[in-house]
Parts: C-alpha cells; structure tokens; sequence
C-alpha cells in the first residue's frame, strides 16, 4: 500500500512538473507577407509582433519576414496547413481554396462603404466559416484588417471598361480576380508579387492594380505613369495560423495572439485610413497622374455576373451577404 502511494505521489508530481515544462515552453514563430515594410500591413505586422512578444514574456517569439522572403503566398498557407509554425497575412481568395465562401468577402464592389464589413464580421455566417476553416487546418487569428481599395496603375486612364478591353492586367493566382478582370474585358495575367515591378517595366503587362500603399511600396508608379480609382474591391485581409499549432500552444498564449490579433487588425486599419490621402499627395507628387472620373456604375455593371461564376459557392451567397449588409 506504502509504494502504491508513494507511486501516486511520484506520479502527481511528475505531472505537475511537466505541465509547468510546457506552461514555461517556449515557441518561436515566423510571420510572413508578400508587401513591403513600408505598408500598413507590415507596420500592423510588426506591432503584432511586439506585442505578443512583450505580452508572453519572450515565450512566444514572433518575427515579421516582409516580401515573400519565405515563399509565395499560396506556398506559406500550404505550410501552414500543414502544420508549421509560420503566420501569414492572406486573402480571402486565396482561403476559398479551402473553404469556397469565404472567397466573397473580397468580391468587386461588394461593401458600398468600408464600415458595412463590421456587420459580416459580427455575423453568425462568418461564424460558420471561422468554423468550416479550423476544420480545414486554417486559425484566422484576424478577419478585421483593412487592406483598403485597389486601384489600377497603367500608362493610360482607366475611366470606362471600354479603356480597359484586352488590356493585359497583373492579378495574383486566385479566381476571384481573374474573373472579375475577365468580366471587365481585360486579360488578366498571373504574376506573384515579387515580379510585379519587372513585368511592368519589361511590359508583360500593361497594368496592376493594388491598394494605394502596396502600389507606392513597390515603386510601381516609377514604370507606369497614371492611377485610375476604380475600387473596384475593398479589400480585407486575414491573419492566419495552422490550428493544429494553435491548439498545441497553452490557453494563455493562445489567448494573447487571438487579442494581440484583433488589436494588430484595428491598428491596420487605422494605418491604412490615415494614410490614404498621405499616399495620393505622393503619387502626384512623384508626377504621377490622378484619374477620379471613373465610371464606378459601369464598373459594377459589369462585374455583376463575377457572383454567378463559382457554382462551388453556397446557392445564393450573394444575397445572404447583401442582406447581412443592409441589417
């Protein structure tokens, strides 16, 4: 009876000192993105970053790795399904090919107003898809990061679809965009990021369209010359994670980076409001022209159709996130 209980005793105690082991754990974690760290996305990036670290005490150790410098967009979320423990800020595009959805939050001319995305992201749907993505491997540890309006730069005005036929268009390799330039009459071609700058100079393409400070980061306006404001998507991105990391790390850890998350997503946005009209004055100011008479209406004219074209979607997707919206 003596060694049973002092057995139970050895045992408890072991426990206790291996709970403590992996409380005191320490995890190292790399954040990547395709931007330059001269974006509101990075600087958000970053005050991620020194926050958890702060927060945790050095046991969660996150570092910011801008510009593609650990591979595509599509090749860290595939990291990232498969367990590593990388961070990425990506596209709802590029997260429909897991969960088909949730491709819609970035569809053209969805939100009239950036603010209308606060009522989807109280929404019991996105609920639904915060669920659907963790069962696919995917944590999204901020759905609340504004990337802001995408624009297009090109060498000519972009006023009207017409301006725009057979124009061949950077988009990033994800069916959102591509259908949405092919529904404009353009020729959308796919370029990673990294590869922008030279396409453009060496006029594989004629144009690409990005939010404002992605387009001045890259130095894009130095090889093409005019900027149309067609916002023709208001972008929001996410900050993800592997679950089958997330879950691994103890509650209190998990707790800072889904706070730290919501917070680092606030401060983007913030970033990329403030500094809108800061990015215009240094376009123009880099001789760069300004076209504002765009044809929006005939815009969303013809981009309509785009919500018809992904027969994998949910029937009637469109119109639950339109209602969603006018609540």
């Amino acid at each position: 009876m003596k060694r049973l209980m002092a057995g139970l005793v050895l045992g408890t105690a072991l426990a206790v000192v291996g709970a403590a082991q992996a409380q005191a754990q320490d995890f190292t974690i790399r954040l990547a993105h395709s931007l330059s760290a001269t974006e509101p996305a990075h600087l958000a990036a970053e005050f991620f970053a020194a926050n958890v670290n702060e927060r945790s005490e050095g046991r969660l150790d996150v570092t910011v790795f801008p510009g593609e410098q650990l591979g595509s967009g599509k090749d860290v979320n595939e990291m990232i399904r498969q367990g590593a423990n990388v961070m990425n800020l990506t596209d709802p595009g590029y997260l429909s090919d897991y969960v088909p959805d949730v491709g819609i939050l970035n569809g053209p001319y969805l939100l009239a107003d950036y603010r209308e995305f606060e009522k989807i992201l109280n929404s019991e749907w996105l609920g639904e898809i915060d669920r659907q993505l963790q069962e696919a491997g995917i944590r999204v540890v901020s759905y609340n990061n504004l990337f802001g309006a995408r624009h297009m730069l090109a060498d000519v005005p972009i006023r009207t679809p017409d301006d725009i036929q057979g124009m061949t268009v950077r988009v990033p390799p994800n069916q959102m965009w591509l259908a949405t330039f092919e529904a404009m009459g353009a020729r959308p071609t796919v370029v990673q990021w990294s590869e922008v700058y030279n396409a453009l100079a060496q006029n594989v393409v004629a144009a690409v369209e990005a939010p404002l400070g992605s387009l001045w980061g890259s130095r894009l306006h130095e090889v093409k010359s005019t900027m149309s404001t067609t916002g023709h998507f208001t972008a929001w991105i996410n900050l993800i994670m592997s679950e089958d990391f997330f879950r691994s790390l103890p509650e209190d850890l998990q707790d800072i980076i889904l706070v730290e998350g919501h917070r680092a997503g606030d401060e983007m946005t913030r970033l990329t409001l403030e500094k809108q009209d800061e990015f215009i004055d240094m376009f123009r100011e880099a001789g760069i022209t300004i076209v504002e008479d765009v044809d929006v209406g005939a815009f969303q004219e013809v981009t309509t159709s785009v919500y018809d074209a992904f027969p994998e979607w949910t029937p009637g997707l469109h119109g639950t996130i339109q209602d969603i919206i006018s609540r």
